[in-house]
């Protein structure tokens, strides 16, 4: 997968993982705290700003290689992997895009450096596939807009340093008045709400948040009532970048369930000698590869220029369904022991579940799928 430049890139992303992230993935699962010195290294390393023009100090790559930093990250912590997916996708897209000169200085220069870190508020208690059941309000003032509302399920938020929050800017249903509203974390009226405790990706920090504060007149970032386009516009590239992480966390579960197998030994052998192991590695292996070939073809279009709405769809939805099905098939190969706390094969089994909501869970993928099958009246 990939050309050279990219093949290189790879390996010195594996060697990092290998020399820096392996180490230390069980305390960042244990501990559940935001993993500030590693953080920093992957800005240092230009990781998370790996996509942005160099202009503003970041790399110029291609999503196909953003792509591989995401595997490969997953493939030593996922929780790591998902901070620095949120940083450097979600977290600053729209500052990036739609943010003046001041706003980029001030907050997307400072992120790629890892000085600062941005989060992504859209989801609400009553509104996460359902986006026109919003409730958080902008509404105008002379100075700017007062905004108002609570979020859930926002990443990072326990140590953003600014936020890109969606908001409606009138009580209309629908979805053609949401907009897209930058919201430093110091902001008067700003408040981090219950922290969620989650099952997995525990260093990725998770929590509620409460908002009732005034901005200026430059915090809507793009137009009003374009904030579900604006999002649109970046969700194909959320999706496959999801169905990379949930690569590099199977490929993880299956070489170590494969070095186990070896190492293993029962009725004489090693277990992966036993048909039945053998087949379940057999079957986890083809699972990964078909899920790799769809997220870079589906990266490589993204790449080109192509609308991949229904494909990016397509490769979430198989590719976190197949994390989910190898690593618990990794658990299997490992019998009791991956029942314990002394083998990571239990904490990619807690960690797929994040894979299977974010992007859009595989009931709305489904859905979203077949519709256009319908449309086009076949595929």
């Amino acid at each position: 997968m990939g050309n050279q430049e990219q093949d290189l890139f790879r390996q010195s992303v594996r060697a990092f993982v290998d020399r820096e992230v392996l180490p230390c993935a069980a305390d960042l699962d244990v501990h559940g705290q935001f993993p500030h010195a590693l953080f920093k290294r992957l800005a240092d390393l230009g990781y998370l700003g790996l996509r942005y023009p160099e202009a503003v100090g970041g790399q110029g790559a291609d999503f196909a290689t953003a792509c591989i930093l995401y595997e490969e990250l997953a493939a030593g912590s996922l929780s790591l992997a998902a901070i620095a997916a949120m940083q450097s996708l979600m977290g600053t897209h729209f500052v990036f895009r739609y943010g003046s000169d001041e706003q980029r200085q001030r907050y997307l220069l400072p992120a790629l450096k890892g000085e600062k870190i941005g989060t992504f508020a859209l989801t609400e208690p009553e509104a996460g596939s359902d986006l026109g059941a919003i409730r958080t309000r902008a509404t105008r003032t002379d100075a700017g807009w007062r905004l108002r509302g609570s979020k859930t399920w926002i990443t990072n938020a326990p140590v953003a340093h600014f936020l890109t929050v969606g908001a409606k800017t009138s009580d209309e249903p629908g979805l053609g008045n949401i907009a897209l509203f930058l919201l430093d974390a110091g902001t008067p009226g700003f408040e981090v709400g219950k922290p969620i405790e989650k099952l997995g990706t525990r260093s990725s920090l998770t929590s509620e948040v409460a908002i009732d504060c005034e901005l200026p007149a430059d915090a809507l970032l793009g137009v009003e009532g374009e904030g579900v386009k604006n999002v649109g516009g970046l969700l194909s590239e959320i999706r496959v970048m999801t169905a990379a992480l949930a690569i590099g966390l199977s490929r993880r579960a299956l070489d170590d369930s494969a070095g186990y197998a070896a190492e293993r030994k029962a009725f004489g052998k090693p277990i992966g000698e036993h048909q039945l192991i053998t087949g379940k590695l057999g079957s986890m292996a083809t699972d990964l590869q078909a899920a790799r070939v769809m997220t870079y073809d589906a990266a490589a279009r993204i790449d080109r220029a192509e609308n991949v709405t229904t494909v990016a769809a397509m490769t979430k939805l198989f590719a976190t369904e197949v994390c989910a099905r190898i690593v618990d098939e990794a658990t299997r190969v490992y019998g009791s022991y991956g029942f314990a706390s002394e083998y990571p094969v239990q904490r990619y089994f807690r960690d797929a579940r994040f894979l299977l909501s974010g992007g859009g869970t595989s009931e709305i993928l489904l859905n979203l799928v077949g519709r256009d099958v319908l449309k086009r009246g076949g595929w």
